[in-house]
């Protein structure tokens, strides 16, 4: 990893509390034509780099646990594109998207590269390992889909009524037995995304299919999904499964779509035991 991109790209903003005293918040982010990327890093001074892709109207937060993991890995996370606190872009693209973390991983260099991806996520992350595939050693592939088809009722309620889309995702994307607080703050979060963004976003994962390109996928993969998920059901992780030679999956009891945030610790430890077994 670039040891200087801890020094080199951050703002600081710093917060007056009053006239003698400041605190300072330093935010990373590193350049791409022009504009500024977020991105969320643990920094285990490692040569190997995990990011973590967010999926449709998301943002970095959703990996909050994943900095948890006890991996020899620098743990990213990106905003992508016109999310959260990268800045906006006026046309988005699973190209566009695909590119962004290409200059990032170019930027940092890792010795060792894992891309892990949730939902439209795991879409840029297959992508990317089509176009770049001597550049990825795993992927980890997160309620995801060879194809992510969008039903209507999604494309019909962000753009007139957003709440609408916010609140079919209590049902849609948990299961029925998940906290609350959990998802509050993950409705809490989708709702802060502009709903042209999510809009696109979904339109991105409808035109997505690499049904007929997954089986050529050579390196090892951790496939990660919710015994209840709705929006990216068990068949399209069984499907990866069937089709990628050096895989496992682990469907989660009691989770959704939003697994990851839904049993941090189930995903976590297949992460962590996923890691060991191929990479000791």
């Amino acid at each position: 990893m670039n040891p200087n991109i801890l020094k080199l790209n951050y703002y600081l903003i710093l917060n007056y509390i009053n006239k003698d005293f400041y605190w300072c918040l330093a935010i990373p982010y590193f350049e791409y034509s022009g504009k500024q990327i977020f991105y969320q890093i643990k920094d285990n001074n490692s040569q190997k780099t995990l990011i973590f892709i967010h999926g449709s109207g998301g943002n970095s937060n959703i990996w909050d646990n994943q900095f948890y993991l006890n991996i020899d890995y620098n743990i990213i996370a990106l905003d992508l594109p016109s999310h959260n606190k990268s800045n906006i872009f006026p046309v988005l693209s699973l190209d566009l998207y695909v590119d962004v973390v290409k200059k990032f991983a170019d930027y940092l260099k890792p010795e060792r590269l894992i891309l892990g991806g949730h939902s439209l996520g795991g879409a840029v992350i297959q992508e990317y390992y089509f176009k770049y595939p001597n550049d990825v050693s795993a992927l980890i592939l997160c309620a995801t889909g060879g194809r992510l088809r969008v039903s209507q009722f999604i494309y019909n309620s962000i753009k007139p009524n957003y709440q609408e889309y916010l609140n079919y995702l209590r049902v849609g994307s948990f299961y029925r037995k998940t906290s609350k607080k959990v998802i509050d703050n993950a409705i809490l979060e989708t709702s802060q995304i502009d709903p042209e963004v999510t809009y696109n976003d979904f339109k991105i994962c409808d035109a997505f299919n690499a049904l007929e390109k997954t089986s050529s996928i050579n390196i090892p993969c951790l496939i990660i999904c919710g015994k209840a998920d709705e929006l990216t059901p068990v068949k399209y992780s069984q499907y990866f499964h069937d089709k990628i030679k050096n895989s496992k999956l682990v469907i989660v009891k009691k989770a959704g779509h939003m697994v990851m945030l839904e049993k941090p610790s189930e995903v976590n430890k297949a992460i962590e035991d996923f890691i060991k077994t191929y990479f000791k």
